[in-house]
């Protein structure tokens, strides 16, 4: 699919605007359906389209705000509730899910918009999955949620086309 990036930005927008395209894949996959719709797993995998939706936007909050800006988690996860974090729990809405995504989505440029440069470094933390003492750079967070993001529009355009036919280009209104 084309993208609507363009070209004559400076490389810190256009990170920002690759990953405001993959949102919007992700959010399209999502317009339309009804909570029961939203958070069926239709296909072999556990995965939603809510969830995934959820997913990335706690993701990404965690990358820019706590890891890349040190600030505290909206949303703290560990190992005994990670999987409130792909689905939809009691009482919580699409509507308040999406809300959520907004005020990521402007975290996100708000940080990125004061860092010096996309050279500068942040240790992550203590982890399992991380290397000991690794550092990353804003650079490479941003092109990680890029593909973090994309990898799960992708995911959730197969399920909205299980759930009812429709396809990412069909959503656009393309034919």
């Amino acid at each position: 699919m084309p993208t609507l990036v363009a070209a004559e930005t400076d490389e810190r927008d256009a990170l920002l605007q690759f990953l405001a395209a993959q949102r919007g894949a992700l959010r399209r996959a999502l317009g339309g359906l009804t909570r029961e719709q939203a958070t069926s797993r239709p296909t072999a995998s556990e995965l939603s389209v809510a969830g995934l939706v959820k997913h990335c936007a706690e993701v990404e909050s965690n990358w820019i705000r706590v890891d890349l800006a040190g600030r505290p988690s909206l949303r703290p996860r560990d190992v005994t509730n990670w999987s409130d974090s792909h689905r939809l729990v009691e009482g919580e809405e699409i509507e308040a899910v999406l809300a959520f995504y907004d005020q990521v989505e402007a975290e996100t440029a708000e940080i990125v918009a004061a860092l010096p440069d996309l050279d500068a470094t942040v240790p992550l933390p203590e982890a399992p999955w991380f290397p000991k003492d690794a550092r990353r750079s804003g650079r490479w967070i941003l092109m990680h949620l890029i593909e973090e993001t994309a990898r799960h529009a992708g995911h959730a355009d197969i399920i909205r086309e299980s759930i009812d036919g429709a396809t990412a280009f069909a959503l656009l209104g393309w034919k």
